[in-house]
């Protein structure tokens, strides 16, 4: 049964230590929930020191389906992988520094991991579909489907959580990255003017 989604808005605390300036990053700081010429307009403030991470959830063969990974039009990466007893873990790559960010839990739950994690990037906005099952591992559906958006420096993630639900199947992000459609026996709408919408 599809129940209602909680909706919430993870920020992040990062110091502003290192600045990476290029030519599609000019103007100043953009709210991820207002409308912009540009998925990409605002200025990078992630600090990119570490290495990529990975899931520490066991799998046999590869590639695990706990990690992914995508790249953006303008040559940055995203990751994101599931972490035990934490929730989904994300990192971002700068091609200029040659680095990753520390990771960083955009979705906090010690449910099981349930499924692999999908990614689809257009225009400076990343969608991410996850999910967590309280016996996944049993075979049963999950009972935490997540829908999450990243935009500009990806710094901030909006994260929609369906539960009871057996998980969203696609993620179809619009040209110009201001919209994005999650889609299954039901949608679910997210734009940079108004956030996630359930239709």
């Amino acid at each position: 049964m599809h129940k209602p989604g909680i909706q919430m808005l993870v920020r992040a605390t990062t110091a502003v230590s290192v600045m990476i300036a290029s030519a599609a990053c000019g103007g100043g700081h953009q709210d991820p929930a207002t409308t912009a010429p540009s998925a990409t307009a605002s200025p990078d403030t992630s600090v990119y020191t570490a290495e990529l991470e990975k899931s520490d959830l066991p799998w046999s063969g590869s590639p695990s389906p706990y990690n992914a990974v995508a790249k953006l039009d303008d040559g940055r990466r995203v990751a994101l992988h599931y972490l035990r007893g934490k929730g989904l873990v994300e990192q971002h790559y700068s091609p200029t520094a040659k680095a990753w960010t520390e990771p960083r839990v955009i979705y906090r739950t010690k449910t099981d991991a349930c499924q692999g994690i999908h990614l689809r990037t257009k225009n400076g906005t990343v969608a991410a579909i996850a999910d967590f099952g309280s016996y996944c591992y049993d075979g049963e559906p999950p009972t935490e489907s997540i829908a999450a958006v990243g935009t500009g420096g990806l710094t901030e993630w909006s994260v929609d959580v369906t539960k009871d639900f057996d998980g969203w199947e696609r993620a179809t992000v619009s040209s110009d990255g201001q919209q994005v459609v999650f889609g299954r026996d039901s949608t679910l709408r997210w734009s940079r003017a108004d956030g996630f919408e359930r239709q």
